[in-house]
């Protein structure tokens, strides 16, 4: 373990040296800011103490802590202590832990995945003792974290100022014009210049209901590539790796993002025990989540947002997950048999990259329709633009995409959904055809594509003037007395009939 330099002087502290915090205390160290780190187990923090020690260049500028009460009294004023563990009780067990060797002013910073709900009753209740409480999103896995993430802080502004140039340094870097993350960062050799992705997104909880919006889109977003590889790989009969030559194709033009292109990656790959097979092979076919995608689908529900797209992303990952009745269930139930097509291939996936072009639109527009009712629900003011802008770099939906979403609110700030706005507009207006036939042919041979057709089906119910819901809510009167609106009166102005009375009059309610 290193020795106590500058006792009081540190820039900032960090807890939980699992590996997103190791190498976010490196990525700190890297652009020249002490960082002091404390471990609940000592062992953990020594061994990443004696790691760096032996290699990495900012060694120097990371200071080990065996005792808590050591690791607070090295940091400057107003303090700066960030943590990374598990949400729920763990987080509030650093905080009481923290809370009688901290001082008024000094500033938490929670920059685990917390549900945004908790961190508005933390920020509530440590802002009553005058300690700040920060909840930040943190997003990019343990590259982003040691090269440049993205980062979306929520809490006071006082807050946000006395840590803005440490979230500002640290965060993933883009070229200002294309919106292209920079890249070449190397330990000791962090980016410099371009546009940072960080920002404050808002008071209290704001920060981290941003990231659970982003991790919802990061579902749907994933589960609509992995739907056009199944399209390929069953009704064109492509092996993986011709599929992977596909998306590093698509990776040169307006779907390059992140997941793209490591879509490309892992469906070259080997089976590292046998090269004779793909590895996509011998993955089992059983998804695992950590919850963020169902908390941003049980939102959705609860304020009244249709999400659909992203709900069903959820639900493709629970499908999965049971294995062995889908086993079961593929030896007595039948559909249509797939005859794969063995001609004209080309132009069956470009229809396919049109289909996943105007589906991600649609998954996209749900997540910013879902945070501009929050920001009513939760009294926020979210400025979409820069939240667009901080995800272009470091975050896992990194993509070209997002430089359109920031344009789009540029133009104007007021768009009500993303489909409205002229290029959006023109490239569903352009795709739609395409994607229909794919959605119908998968229907035709049996292929699931929940995503795809979940996404068509919000574009056409949002585009449709009129919806069966005035049965619905005719059904609703019926049985329930719910009353209903007329299409010939005021809005707001509600009715009522007399179901059982044998003239069935109707009364304004």
């Amino acid at each position: 373990m290193a020795k106590n330099q500058n006792n009081g002087e540190h820039h900032i502290g960090l807890i939980g040296l699992a590996v997103m915090g190791q190498n976010l205390v490196l990525n700190m160290a890297d652009h020249g800011f002490t960082v002091s780190v404390y471990n609940r187990t000592t062992e953990k923090m020594e061994e990443f103490i004696e790691r760096c020690q032996s290699g990495e260049p900012s060694a120097d500028r990371v200071i080990g802590y065996a005792k808590l009460k050591d690791f607070v009294k090295s940091l400057a004023k107003p303090r700066k202590i960030i943590f990374l563990v598990k949400a729920g009780r763990p987080v509030d067990m650093v905080i009481a832990e923290l809370l009688p060797l901290i001082d008024k002013g000094d500033i938490l910073i929670d920059g685990g995945n917390s549900e945004w709900t908790d961190t508005i009753r933390r920020e509530n209740e440590l802002a009553e003792k005058g300690i700040h409480f920060v909840g930040s999103g943190v997003s990019g896995g343990e590259l982003g974290a040691r090269f440049g993430p993205s980062l979306m802080p929520g809490g006071s502004k006082e807050a946000w100022n006395a840590i803005k140039p440490i979230w500002r340094a640290c965060a993933a870097k883009v070229d200002k014009k294309t919106g292209a993350e920079l890249q070449g960062a190397e330990a000791g050799k962090p980016i410099k210049g371009g546009e940072t992705c960080t920002a404050h997104i808002g008071p209290d909880g704001a920060g981290h209901y941003v990231k659970m919006v982003h991790n919802g889109i990061e579902y749907i977003d994933m589960q609509l590539i992995c739907e056009a590889y199944s399209i390929m790989r069953h009704l064109l009969a492509m092996k993986p790796e011709e599929i992977g030559e596909v998306f590093e194709e698509w990776n040169k033009g307006e779907l390059s993002s992140y997941l793209i292109e490591i879509t490309a990656d892992i469906l070259k790959q080997k089976d590292p025990t046998n090269k004779r097979k793909a590895f996509v092979d011998i993955v089992l076919d059983r998804a695992g989540q950590k919850g963020t995608g169902k908390w941003t689908a049980m939102n959705a529900l609860d304020i009244g947002v249709p999400a659909n797209a992203i709900g069903e992303a959820v639900y493709a990952r629970c499908l999965s997950a049971l294995k062995d009745e889908r086993v079961k269930a593929s030896k007595v139930l039948k559909g249509p048999k797939i005859k794969p097509i063995q001609r004209g291939k080309a132009k069956y996936v470009e229809m396919i990259r049109e289909a996943l072009y105007c589906s991600k639109i649609c998954a996209y527009a749900q997540g910013f329709q879902l945070m501009t009712e929050a920001q009513k629900e939760y009294n926020w003011k979210l400025n979409f633009g820069t939240i667009a802008k901080i995800w272009r770099g470091g975050c896992i939906i990194r993509a070209r995409f997002l430089q359109k979403i920031t344009d789009a609110y540029a133009n104007d700030k007021k768009l009500q959904n993303l489909m409205m706005d002229p290029y959006f507009k023109k490239a569903i207006h352009s795709g739609q055809e395409d994607w229909r036939k794919i959605i119908s042919l998968c229907a035709e041979h049996g292929i699931p594509s929940p995503a795809f057709g979940s996404a068509l089906a919000y574009y056409d119910g949002y585009r449709s003037e009129v919806l069966p819901a005035n049965l619905l809510q005719g059904m609703r009167d019926y049985f329930g007395a719910h009353t209903y609106e007329r299409t010939d009166k005021k809005r707001g102005e509600m009715f009522h009939i007399d179901w059982p009375d044998p003239k069935r009059p109707q009364y304004k309610a």
